[in-house]
């Protein structure tokens, strides 16, 4: 079981994010003080489009902090720096802790934290937006390549979060689907593989996987 605690909790809006008036929430803050956290998200927090963004299926985002040091030499080999990476939020988390990496946590894993329980539903699929946010063409490309995405939390009890809450794994999900696996299968190219369809059919029909991503299985099926 996974015992975690927040590093940072960060709450934002659309804000603008390209001259032609496109708007972002990606870019959020840090809070210092406990927030509600209703069905659809932290209450304050936004997002700029509601057509990809947020629902009941993306309430949370998080994102592992283990991350960031990764991120960060990769930069450096590109003898490159970023100052998004100095601190929590680059990657337009809600929650930015460590524990929670891609190979560990299941979709349907269920977690405390605060008064809330939340459950894993899906992996986090990048877009240009964060190519845009760091202003490296190609960054979303290789957050897909390594796997590094982060999840979604979906809320199944409300209830306040404080920062610095602790993380407790309540509930492990009965099968092996890790963010990690479904990432490489719906979004990583697995699906190629010669016999993905009978993962594909399991995904299909997994009821705690996201139902935009168990259609995404479906539509990969035919």
């Amino acid at each position: 079981m996974i015992l975690s605690q927040i590093d940072t909790l960060l709450i934002g809006g659309p804000k603008d994010f390209r001259s032609d008036g496109t708007k972002s929430a990606m870019a959020r803050d840090p809070v210092d003080h406990p927030v509600m956290l209703r069905k659809l998200g932290f209450e304050g927090d936004q997002v700029a489009d509601p057509t990809v963004h947020g629902g009941i299926d993306k309430a949370v985002h998080f994102y592992p902090a283990e991350h960031y040091p990764k991120w960060i030499a990769h930069f450096a080999a590109q003898d490159m720096a970023h100052s998004l990476l100095e601190k929590a939020g680059a990657f337009g988390e809600n929650i930015s802790a460590s524990g929670l990496t891609e190979e560990k946590v299941r979709i349907g894993d269920r977690y405390r934290i605060g008064k809330a329980l939340v459950e894993i539903s899906q992996g986090r699929q990048p877009c240009w937006k964060i190519d845009h946010h760091f202003s490296v063409l190609g960054l979303s490309a290789l957050v897909i390549k390594t796997g590094r995405c982060g999840g979604y939390f979906r809320v199944i009890e409300e209830g306040e979060v404080a920062p610095a809450d602790q993380i407790v794994q309540v509930e492990q999900a009965p099968h092996d689907w890790t963010i990690q696996h479904v990432f490489h299968l719906l979004i990583g190219g697995g699906h190629r593989s010669p016999d993905a369809a009978t993962e594909l059919k399991a995904l299909r029909d997994l009821s705690t996987l996201a139902e935009s991503w168990r259609g995404r299985a479906a539509k990969l099926l035919r």
